[in-house]
């Protein structure tokens, strides 16, 4: 073991191979092996979670009994205590979970409200901020699914993909504003800069810049082509091919 810092590595008894610097730093771990803490306050609380990694300070300063977490930066997966195989990075990121599993966190705020969901995956500053307790969303891109409480098995890659988005599930939003102003409602697909953008209706799929851009209460709705069906507001069931 490596000890540098006031009270790091204190209550240890016999936990082998850690490295603990700062203060407090695996304080009170007794009998775990492998973690690393850099930092004040770094896995304080651990006990007998192995196999972990925490830089910044008061990163994974609740982990008690968890695994194979990486955190790194101040107060990442601060409040986790048993969620395991998680990575998070970043200014409070992931700083509500609490044992929620396999989740990535990558980004300053990100995954900042999840508590005990696993599996989703928020590359970028905001992305599935307010998530709790949805589970195996893909958020990739700044504010990517940010208002997300609840909802499950979206994916938005995108500068503010899905960005209102809290309780509809299974949407699929590829590009700047795509899908932008969904709120509730399912089953949409929208690839391509502004496509579906102001849309608060299910069941449509819009592939092309701005397409069904100004969709707001229609459904059932197939656009395919730049511009697609862009003035297309509250009518359902059309299909329009090609380039508007």
């Amino acid at each position: 073991n490596t000890s540098l810092g006031y009270a790091s590595l204190t209550d240890n008894t016999t936990g082998d191979k850690n490295t603990a610097v700062g203060m407090s730093a695996l304080e009170n771990n007794t009998t775990a092996d492998n973690n690393t803490a850099v930092g004040n306050n770094c896995m304080v609380s651990n006990t007998t979670g192995t196999q972990n990694t925490a830089v910044g300070s008061l990163a994974l300063d609740a982990n008690t009994t968890a695994n194979e977490n990486t955190a790194v930066g101040y107060n990442a997966a601060t409040a986790n205590t048993t969620g395991t195989a998680n990575t998070v990075m970043g200014h409070n990121s992931f700083d509500a979970n609490t044992t929620g599993g396999s989740n990535v966190a990558i980004g300053a705020q990100s995954l900042g409200s999840n508590t005990t969901a696993s599996d989703n995956t928020a590359i970028g500053a905001f992305s599935l901020r307010d998530n709790s307790t949805g589970a195996g969303n893909t958020a990739a891109g700044r504010g990517a699914l940010q208002h997300s409480t609840t909802s499950s098995n979206n994916t938005a890659v995108g500068f503010d993909a899905l960005n209102s988005n809290t309780t509809g599930t299974s949407n699929c939003a590829v590009g700047t504003n795509a899908l932008r102003d969904n709120t509730d409602t399912n089953n949409n697909t929208a690839i391509g800069k502004d496509a579906l953008k102001l849309n608060t209706a299910a069941n449509n799929t819009a592939v092309g810049f701005a397409a069904l851009e100004a969709n707001t209460t229609g459904y059932d709705n197939n656009a395919f082509g730049q511009g697609a069906l862009d003035a297309n507001t509250t009518a359902n069931d059309n299909n329009a091919f090609g380039r508007n």
